[in-house]
């Protein structure tokens, strides 16, 4: 079959985002499928293409899959207005490609929801299959963040995710959350199944080189973020747990972020104001360096702000990532994250916007590394038995594909706790 992919901010191992996109493209192309993916320029990833744009796009064949990239950039730090200009751009140029191109199936994943206006498209001019990709829920988030709050605005996006969902011959969910969210539009569950973000256990257990950054010493306990320092990440709280910290005069703690986005000017700001020694921030590094920067870590600090949509609304590529490097995790939200960390005893569990138990639990870490050490053998065991990536490819394979022959239903045949 010849799947056309659609994903704006497609990114190949070699960049510094999530590469969930690249890696089902590479399974799909395995077995012996064709895939063409259509994407933008994101600042944090790189498509692995080279060659000139010509009339604002080029193309080639990166690890077996066929890319198409639009000269649009975009970047976290943009405002909301850039942003959204794009996001409509790439939606009207991917709308041409799939009403030309010869193809079987049409995926679609966001964000933004944008992308899943081609998948409309080919749904109902072309009747093609169409399966839809959620990875964040709009606009549930935005609105709840107080992100977005033109309701003329809010109604238009409503009315998206409504006919993305209702156009879709299928809907995949990346958490528990967001499949009960697309049901209650209206999608029957047995059009809806649940694949995770997954563990990629081979980039985390290769040979590394494990490296710390500038002002880390080998003694100190390193807690490491890596991601969008955005609005939606919260990364204050782990400011306010450095100023607790250095308020206990508690030293041989590192709170290191690693990443970009629009909140980083300000974040570093506040910790130069405050004159904090105790928060390192570092640029975005690749797959592989990442990889050998978790060798050498000792906790990961799942973050998000504390907004009640993203207790069950989020499936964070961090999280998965933490887990592949066998590294504990702290989080700071309820909801499934939470329970999975608890229930495994994979890490800790802290409730949202509270700096001393924060801090707390960093110094728990810090003085505990043989309770520090199970929880990460804890972490690896839940990747390898639950989350590895080359397993939930094949079911994500199965329901792109054969929806028929699969088991996969709502909830599928994932499990995550009772309350999930």
């Amino acid at each position: 079959m010849h799947v056309l992919y659609f994903h704006q901010h497609f990114s190949t191992p070699k960049g510094a985002a999530g590469i969930r996109s690249y890696q089902m493209a590479r399974r799909l192309v395995s077995d012996g499928h064709k895939v063409t993916m259509v994407c933008g320029s994101y600042s944090g990833g790189q498509t692995g293409l080279e060659s000139e744009f010509v009339k604002e796009r080029r193309s080639g064949k990166v690890d077996g899959i066929d890319i198409i990239e639009f000269n649009l950039a975009y970047s976290n730090a943009d405002g909301f207005l850039k942003r959204a200009l794009t996001f409509l751009l790439f939606a009207v140029k991917s709308i041409g490609l799939a009403l030309r191109m010869d193809y079987d199936v049409v995926f679609a994943t966001t964000t933004p929801l944008t992308a899943g206006i081609p998948g409309i498209f080919a749904r109902w001019l072309r009747r093609k299959t169409f399966v839809f990709e959620v990875r964040d829920l709009w606009p549930e988030l935005p609105r709840e963040m107080g992100v977005i709050k033109n309701p003329v605005f809010l109604a238009l996006m409503s009315c998206l995710e409504w006919l993305s969902y209702r156009s879709a011959t299928r809907c995949v969910g990346l958490s528990p959350g967001i499949v009960a969210g697309i049901t209650k539009r209206g999608v029957s569950p047995d059009k809806v199944c649940m694949v995770p973000n997954g563990c990629d256990l081979d980039i985390f257990s290769g040979e590394l080189n494990p490296w710390r950054p500038d002002g880390v010493e080998k003694a100190d306990l390193m807690a490491v973020f890596t991601g969008t320092h955005g609005r939606a990440n919260g990364l204050d709280s782990a400011i306010d747990a450095a100023i607790e910290l250095d308020s206990r005069k508690e030293a041989r703690i590192k709170i290191v972020l690693i990443g970009q986005g629009q909140m980083k000017p300000q974040l570093q700001k506040r910790v130069q104001d405050l004159g904090l020694n105790n928060v390192v921030f570092h640029d975005p590094v690749d797959k592989q360096r990442l990889a050998g920067l978790m060798l050498s870590a000792d906790l990961g600090m799942q973050l998000l702000a504390n907004v009640k949509a993203f207790y069950f609304g989020t499936s964070p590529n961090k999280f998965f990532d933490y887990l592949a490097a066998g590294l504990p995790v702290l989080n700071n939200y309820p909801g499934w994250v939470a329970e999975l960390v608890t229930e495994n005893k994979c890490g800790f569990a802290v409730i949202p916007d509270d700096a001393k138990a924060f801090a707390a639990a960093l110094i728990e870490a810090r003085d505990n590394r043989t309770l520090l050490e199970e929880m990460g053998q804890n972490a690896l065991k839940l990747a390898k038995e639950r989350f590895a990536r080359d397993e939930l490819a094949d079911e994500w394979v199965k329901w792109v594909l054969y929806a028929e022959s699969t088991t996969l239903k709502h909830g599928g045949s994932f499990s995550f706790g009772e309350n999930a």
